[in-house]
């Protein structure tokens, strides 16, 4: 028995290959093969999530791809619409946008940025790219941001781009709510998405605008070394307790660590983890490796994926 949702699985290349491009390309062959239904590429500091949506789009038809996420306060909403217009383009349709408000500690490490008032950027962050994607232009002088191209900027075939936002909080699933097509909550177990995030989102949606694609992300790997793997899981995702939306979702979902709700079992265990999901009403499942677990055991899982995918 499925989970009626389609599921999709994080890719990233394995650590020691030659080309890193290559090998997603021949796991992202691999996912399709197996029946998932698509893949999402998160953004660090070394591959482009964008550009490899859009190379992978190419080499692997009929898989859809999406990025989960792209941070927007390094990059200018003029130059996201502009490449994800090309992904679009690329995809033939079959891109969706994921958007986040990024790590404040991490950004302003990185680049020198600090971003003081992340809600207000996001609010004119998405105004800009819906106007920017669908418009052909845009005309925005927030308190935040500005976005006046110079000249046009429509991708023929880059439009009709799901706009989804990885929102935690009250106030970013507010804005999420009003200006997006959809949410990506990552580590945010069955209760709160129920609870939580549903409900903040269905308050916020414009009475006309049709229901939001909830896209759940959730750390999963089918192995027989369960109590290792979630060992390791406590450390691999301890990065996520620090940030204050991350610890609410915790707090709600009445779990100390990030790797309480991680997925870690046989396939009995994992579907059944994924169903509760999909119960408490995501439309739609990613599922993380989040560098855990083997090659082998990264394809157990993917195998599990496609069979549950609706």
């Amino acid at each position: 028995m499925g989970t009626r949702v389609p599921i999709g699985v994080a890719v990233w290349p394995e650590p020691g290959v030659t080309n890193d491009v290559a090998d997603v390309i021949d796991q992202v062959t691999a996912a399709r093969a197996a029946g998932v239904a698509s893949v999402w590429f998160g953004q660090r500091f070394d591959l482009d999530s964008l550009v490899l949506a859009g190379v992978v789009a190419q080499a692997v038809p009929d898989i859809g791809v999406g990025t989960s996420v792209v941070p927007i306060n390094p990059r200018h909403p003029i130059v996201v619409a502009s490449q994800a217009q090309t992904v679009q383009a690329a995809a033939h349709g079959r891109f969706r946008l994921g958007l986040g408000l990024g790590a404040a500690a991490r950004e302003e490490a990185a680049y020198g940025l600090r971003e003081p008032k992340p809600i207000q950027r996001l609010r004119e962050y998405l105004t800009a790219l819906r106007q920017l994607i669908e418009d052909g232009g845009a005309a925005v002088d927030g308190e935040r941001l500005r976005a006046h191209p110079a000249g046009p900027t429509t991708v023929q075939g880059g439009q009709g781009i799901p706009l989804l936002v990885a929102a935690l909080g009250p106030q970013a699933l507010r804005v999420t709510g009003e200006l997006a097509d959809g949410v990506l909550p990552f580590l945010t177990g069955p209760h709160t998405l129920e609870s939580h995030v549903l409900p903040s989102l269905q308050r916020a949606r414009p009475q006309q605008a049709p229901p939001p694609q909830v896209v759940a992300g959730v750390v999963a790997l089918v192995t027989d070394r369960p109590d290792e793997i979630r060992a390791r899981a406590v450390d691999a995702l301890a990065f996520y307790e620090s940030i204050p939306s991350y610890r609410a979702a915790l707090d709600r979902e009445k779990v100390t660590r990030a790797a309480d709700l991680a997925l870690i079992g046989d396939e009995e265990q994992v579907a059944a983890g994924l169903r509760a999901y999909a119960a408490a009403g995501a439309t739609e499942i990613w599922v993380s490796r989040s560098g855990l677990g083997t090659t082998a055991e990264y394809h157990r899982t993917t195998t599990l994926l496609g069979e549950l995918s609706a």
